[in-house]
């Protein structure tokens, strides 16, 4: 399968190799009309300010709200996150592409220095998984329709709606491709069978 990796700014060439690794093609999306040709996107971390201003000069945000709302898989890390929820708690001036039912905190944890690893007891997963968390948000409030597949410290770190999912933390950067894995097998293998 094609998979996008929005590729304005941050984490990309580490998602790329992630997809590659499963054996997908990664595509650099930079252009909307590059949306028609993926079979899902992933949002990378990275400055969640920075990606707006340029994916708006790219003329993605609208094409991306409107595709993600027409039922595009999206998977958000760290800035990707707080791209897809609908508010940001301490931002609140920040725009966000609304696309999934979840209020959130930008770095949360702290500063660059704050930033920490962990292990992870995720739904659907024998193992624990290592996780980096790199001035990663918390996700505040949730809606009913929001599920829950990973807590840290009581508060959701790993979570999906229909066909959005989203973490605060950086899968990408380890080798574990299990959150990958479970993304495209949880929404893109879901709407095509």
């Amino acid at each position: 399968m094609q998979i996008g990796v929005l590729a304005v700014q941050g984490d990309i060439r580490e998602h790329a190799y992630s997809l590659e690794t499963l054996d997908h093609t990664p595509v650099f999306i930079r252009e909307p009309e590059q949306l028609n040709d993926i079979q899902a996107l992933v949002m990378p971390g990275g400055e969640s300010t920075a990606m707006t201003v340029l994916m708006r000069r790219y003329c993605l945000w609208d094409a991306l709200k409107e595709s993600i709302s027409n039922g595009l898989p999206v998977y958000g890390t760290c800035a990707g996150l707080v791209l897809l929820s609908r508010r940001v708690y301490n931002y609140p001036e920040q725009p966000t592409l609304r696309v999934l039912n979840v209020e959130v905190e930008r770095n949360a944890y702290g500063s660059q220095a704050d930033s920490f690893e962990t292990s992870l007891k995720i739904k659907g997963l024998d193992d624990e998984l290592f996780a980096f968390f790199i001035r990663a948000p918390i996700i505040r409030t949730w809606d009913n329709g929001v599920e829950i597949l990973a807590e840290h410290g009581g508060t959701p770190v790993l979570v999906r709606q229909g066909n959005t999912f989203a973490s605060s933390f950086h899968p990408e950067l380890t080798h574990d491709l299990r959150i990958h894995k479970m993304f495209l097998e949880s929404t893109v293998v879901r709407k095509t069978s």
